[in-house]
């Protein structure tokens, strides 16, 4: 089988799931096409304009199927590349382009809201990496066709939930179990070790470090012993609050930036107790969920996709209108956990379905039947 991968704005995340993919897959034969995830309302509207004329002979090699991501404007270049049009074509969502905090969005998002609505009617079948992510795109397409003014055609979200599913991007955690736990900060068996907590994710505002602020600032009002690792990806536009958490809590935290190697990481994330997310934007959390795979006790808001992954005894209440308030809510499942960590009573949650050994069957299943079903 030969797939046609097409990823228009290849972040992190998507890199990771493409490798994982062909990890799963070793039997596919992939040809990859990916473009650097900068100047997004470009890369955008632009993906399918530099595809369709400078890799013309590629995209028109004879493939069984097309794998693209939600950035990829699928219909303009079906449009421009008709041998496309007789390859069936999957669209995957790693995210949709409705659910951003809108106050930290620099640009317009209808722009790349239209081409992921049209490219979600020009492919056959649609995968969403959670069901928070396809019900979020629902409904922000529902909303979108409600503010056009006449001409819009009955029954086009019903027809996009009916050829969709949902389908996670996979962890490896064989991988994770081969890392030996190596924390920064306290040695190992230290008698009254702290609390070790890793916060990750990219260091920017919509994985809400603002709201981390006040649970640090409230962990010390409750003179609970902890350490903090701050790992993930720095950007040019630094939030300043990360500025904050370095210059007031530098006896708390031992480790602060980006791990480049993975084993470093991996190894740091097995030396965890805790992993704690503030989020206000996640549509799969593949950072918690590598971490809890390596061992960690999660603790995140109770909110977005973490309601249909964590158990409720992980999820703190989400109150983002009231950051002090959550604050309080965070520490006190911490604390209760914190507990729990001392008695070797607390377990995190079982995250095997997301293993690749259980999902890589059900992508292939997902490639195989739509590329029989287009023979």
């Amino acid at each position: 089988m030969k797939i046609l991968l097409l990823s228009a704005y290849a972040a992190q995340s998507h890199v990771q799931w493409r490798r994982g993919l062909r990890a799963m897959l070793p039997e596919i034969e992939w040809q990859v096409l990916e473009l650097p995830p900068r100047h997004f309302s470009w890369r955008v509207r632009g993906n399918a304009l530099y595809w369709a004329l400078q890799e013309r002979d590629l995209l028109s090699g004879g493939y069984d199927l097309v794998l693209a991501t939600s950035m990829v404007d699928l219909a303009t270049l079906r449009g421009l590349v008709p041998t496309l049009c007789t390859t069936p074509a999957i669209l995957y969502f790693h995210e949709n382009q409705f659910d951003y905090p809108r106050q930290q969005r620099q640009h317009s998002l209808l722009e790349a809201q239209m081409v992921s609505l049209y490219s979600a009617l020009a492919a056959d079948s649609l995968l969403f990496n959670s069901n928070y992510n396809r019900e979020s795109f629902l409904d922000g397409c529902e909303h979108l066709l409600g503010r056009l003014p006449d001409k819009v055609p009955p029954g086009v979200v019903a027809l996009l939930r009916e050829k969709s599913a949902v389908l996670p991007v996979a962890i490896d955690r064989d991988l994770l179990a081969k890392a030996s736990p190596a924390w920064p900060g306290t040695a190992s068996g230290t008698p009254g070790k702290p609390l070790r907590i890793v916060w990750c994710g990219r260091f920017e505002y919509d994985k809400g470090a603002q709201g981390l602020l006040p649970i640090l600032q409230q962990l010390e009002r409750q003179q609970c012993e902890y350490e903090l690792s701050l790992v993930g990806q720095q950007f040019r536009n630094l939030p300043p609050v990360f500025a904050d958490i370095q210059r007031e809590f530098p006896h708390r935290l031992v480790h602060c930036g980006y791990l480049a190697e993975a084993g470093d990481y991996h190894a740091l994330l097995c030396g965890a107790d805790v992993v704690l997310s503030t989020s206000m934007h996640e549509f799969q959390g593949l950072a918690v969920l590598e971490a809890v795979a390596a061992g960690c006790i999660p603790v995140v808001p109770d909110r977005l996709a973490y309601r249909e992954i964590y158990p409720e005894e992980y999820r703190y209440p989400s109150l983002p209108g009231n950051p002090l308030s959550e604050a309080r809510g965070a520490v006190q499942l911490l604390l209760r956990i914190t507990d729990s960590v001392n008695n070797g009573t607390v377990r995190p949650p079982d995250v095997s379905t997301f293993d690749r050994r259980n999902l890589g069957p059900r992508y292939l299943e997902e490639f195989t039947g739509l590329a029989r079903a287009s023979a």
